[in-house]
């Protein structure tokens, strides 16, 4: 089993999802250059073999490693043999240990386990890297927005490049106000923004944009909008865009008690002046004064 090619773990690769078997709990980790991180994973079903794969700037995929997860043996591949990546392994765990990190230590890391003819993912885990010296910068627009259920809006991710060309890649991601993590929502390619050159001369400065629409609102897309852009081997962070969802509100405060005894009222006083005007038809022979005035109502 040890010896199964990596081609075909990369056609597995596209071909399976996450599933609820395989939780990375983290969506995403912001670490300084140099720190010690840890990409969680968790295993709901034992597995003979797990493996981890690298998704990079550009789409690209590199497999970290391979686990034997009976002897705990680890088998390591390409660039993640120089000893700062170390997995640990216990009973439905695989976590993934980065020393000393580096800018290319950044990207979207996969946990994966192998069954008879395929691999059960986990969502990933986006790791940022600040402490950069990059001449790039994110921007968000707009950073506030308020919003009605049914409505639309687009956000905006504008990125600011200086030396550093070449593809984007960019991953949106929100987070609400609960406790649950940051999930990342959309992932858009190179060819997803409109890019252009500083209209001053000489200037290396390029300006990409990339959009976000959002239709149809609902009290689900509450939250805090992330756009990350992984460029040059980097990955920079937006400053975030608020959707605040509003309601339609009434003028005073209706708990649900308030609201049924209202309706109750409402519907006694209607059966009140229905049974009167019964009433008043069934005497209208009499001349009382009150009754023939309920019938003209």
């Amino acid at each position: 089993k040890w010896n199964k090619p990596d081609s075909q773990i990369r056609c597995d690769l596209h071909l399976t999802n996450h599933t609820n078997d395989v939780h990375q709990p983290a969506s995403f980790l912001a670490a300084q250059l140099g720190d010690q991180v840890t990409i969680e994973c968790f295993v709901k079903r034992n597995s003979l073999h797990m493996v981890w794969y690298k998704l990079t700037t550009g789409r690209n995929i590199h497999h970290v490693a391979k686990a034997d997860m009976f002897y705990k043996l680890v088998r390591y591949h390409d660039n993640f043999k120089d000893g700062r990546f170390n997995l640990t392994l216990k009973e439905g765990t695989s976590h993934l240990n980065v020393y000393s990190t580096k800018p290319e230590d950044a990207g979207i890391y996969y946990c994966g386990v192998l069954r008879l003819n395929y691999i059960e993912f986990g969502q990933g885990t986006l790791l940022v890297l600040n402490g950069a010296d990059l001449n790039s910068t994110v921007t968000q627009q707009p950073v506030s927005e308020s919003v009605h259920p049914g409505d639309s809006v687009t956000l905006n991710c504008t990125i600011n490049t200086g030396t550093c060309e070449g593809e984007h890649s960019v991953y949106w991601f929100r987070h609400d106000s609960g406790e649950s993590p940051p999930g990342i929502i959309s992932t858009n390619g190179d060819r997803s923004g409109q890019c252009m050159k500083s209209p001053e001369s000489g200037s290396p400065t390029q300006s990409c944009v990339y959009n976000l629409p959002k239709r149809n609102l609902s009290l689900s897309d509450t939250g805090t909008y992330y756009c990350a852009v992984a460029s040059c081997g980097e990955i920079l962070f937006g400053n975030g865009t608020k959707l605040n969802n509003l309601q339609i509100y009434f003028p005073f405060d209706l708990s649900p008690t308030v609201l049924v005894l209202i309706l109750s009222n409402i519907f006694l006083s209607l059966v009140t002046f229905l049974f009167l005007c019964m009433l008043c038809n069934t005497r209208r022979g009499d001349h009382r004064g009150i009754f023939n005035c309920l019938c003209d109502l």
